[in-house]
């Protein structure tokens, strides 16, 4: 075992045996902060524990674990912190102490920091902080710098977020050699991060090489890991010293992608065929697996192939025929008939299609989106009663749009990304062929740099909005744009046709 992992235990001892007798304290001092004590011990049970702190100055308390309370985070001179956990046990970490250009670590202990051999299941549901050694299979290398790694026992899976060398420096992982299959076995601090779980900057403990191992794969003899829309073979080349090759294709992907052939050796071949795809892009991760007689190894490598999705405007999907063919399609929602399906209605420059669903019963209202907001969906041509429309609808992305008054979009800061919803009543029109135009709502004036047809219009589509729409002064208008300004001057800088009242 490692020996700093014998120093935290070794100091909750002597911390716990400080903190439980009132002249027993640990000075540390500098010139400008000082701290009654470095190192505090919280009960397993949960509860508080305080240090006196002095100072020259104002003073912030910084990186605090999540798992750590600390009260005040900041002051001035002379005062008291007080830290407090919840119940938990085997954790530790340290806070800072500015002051100035001074900077004090106070270190902080809850019960005795043991290293606990566990499954990845049990990393999973256990507490942060806390340290495990975990046994698994490398299953896939995201950074060779750091080494960020994915690691899998058969229960579960974690993310392994930096990865020691042997002297326990970063940035080093190429130093172990480690490659996907291999067998290995470290010990680290858990972390949750956005949701997921990781075990920060491991030691490694034991690697035993996978007895197999993917050099390459290639198609038509060239190396390549993609496939093409029409199908065809691909080939994994190996590195076998154990008995035998099994190969293990994903449940998910066994109605795309089958075994034709294989060799046999020390530098055996594995060769797929996958069929035509008339969806979108699709991948999987296939797994080779060998013995030496009482243990399994393994190795794998992800196939992939480009799908056949047509990305176009609504009234050439409209114009398409029902089929299996998959399309991209970009617009606003103007309307949500059942939020519960997901059946909208969205709009682009070049027309409206009714959408049958996107997802599974439930998936759009997770979303949050609402009419205005713009969505982006890949799905099948249909038709119901001769009417056209979206079936199959899959969520990739949307953009939430912002509905505000003219007085609130003029107080706010120029963004690129920001799309907001505004209306106001058409009081000039500046240039008809563009739509450059002001909207006022009888206190406040804005000008409307271009007002297109609809979503995603480029190019001369842009143009001729006002006419075709019938849009005259008087008019109420409803535009979506972003807000920029120009000579100091705000404007709306593209305006999204939305909608538009006649004036009475």
């Amino acid at each position: 075992m490692k020996l700093k992992y014998f120093i935290p235990s070794l100091v909750a001892v002597v911390a716990a045996v400080f903190t439980s007798c009132s002249d027993g304290k640990d000075a540390t001092y500098l010139e400008g902060i000082r701290v009654s004590q470095s190192y505090v011990a919280l009960n397993t049970a949960g509860g508080s524990a305080s240090i006196d702190v002095t100072t020259n100055g104002s003073w912030t308390v910084t990186e605090v674990p999540n798992w750590l309370t600390v009260s005040p985070a900041s002051g001035t001179g002379n005062g008291t912190i007080t830290f407090s956990a919840d119940a938990g046990e085997g954790r530790s970490g340290s806070v800072k102490l500015n002051c100035g250009d001074e900077t004090q670590i106070v270190n902080i202990i809850q019960g005795v920091v043991t290293i606990s051999p566990a499954t990845c299941a049990e990393v999973l549901a256990g507490p942060d902080s806390k340290t495990y050694q975990v046994t698994g299979t490398v299953t896939s290398i995201v950074n060779t710098t750091y080494g960020n790694w994915y690691l899998n026992d058969g229960t579960g899976e974690v993310y392994i977020y930096g990865t020691l060398d042997s002297k326990g420096s970063t940035k080093n992982f190429s130093s172990w050699g480690l490659e996907v299959g291999d067998q290995i076995t470290v010990q680290g601090p858990k972390t949750t991060y956005n949701g997921t779980v990781e075990l920060v900057d491991v030691t490694v403990v034991k690697i035993v090489k996978s007895l197999i191992k993917v050099d390459s794969l290639t198609v038509g003899g060239v190396k390549a890991t993609e496939l093409p829309v029409a199908g065809g073979e691909i080939t994994a080349h190996l590195t076998c010293k154990g008995t035998g090759v099994a190969v293990e294709i994903p449940a998910d992907a066994k109605d795309w992608l089958g075994v034709t052939s294989s060799t046999v050796g020390t530098n055996p071949t594995v060769t797929f065929y996958a069929k035509a795809n008339e969806g979108g892009d699709r991948e999987t991760t296939v797994t080779f697996k060998t013995t030496d007689g009482s243990k399994e190894y393994s190795s794998q490598a992800t196939i992939s192939q480009k799908g056949a999705i047509v990305e176009c405007s609504i009234a050439d999907f409209l114009a398409a025929a029902v089929g299996n063919t998959q399309f991209r399609l970009t617009g606003v929602i103007t309307k949500i008939a059942n939020a519960s399906y997901g059946n909208i209605y969205i709009k682009d420059y070049s027309g409206e299609t009714y959408v049958y669903g996107v997802g599974s019963k439930g998936d759009f209202e997770k979303l949050g989106l609402k009419g205005g907001d713009v969505i982006t969906l890949v799905g099948k041509r249909g038709e119901y009663k001769g009417t056209a429309q979206m079936t199959g609808g899959q969520f990739e992305k949307s953009i939430k749009v912002t509905e505000v008054s003219i007085a609130e979009f003029l107080a706010k800061e120029d963004a690129a990304n920001v799309y907001y919803r505004v209306s106001g009543t058409i009081d000039e029109i500046a240039n008809d062929t563009y739509g450059n135009l002001y909207i006022t709502d009888g206190t406040n004036r804005l000008y409307v740099y271009g007002t297109y047809p609809g979503w995603g219009a480029t190019g001369d589509n842009r143009k001729g909005a006002i006419k075709n729409l019938g849009i005259a002064v008087g008019d109420k208008l409803t535009v979506i744009g972003v807000k920029s300004t120009y000579k100091d001057t705000p404007q709306v800088n593209g305006g999204i046709y939305f909608s538009h009242e006649k004036a009475e």
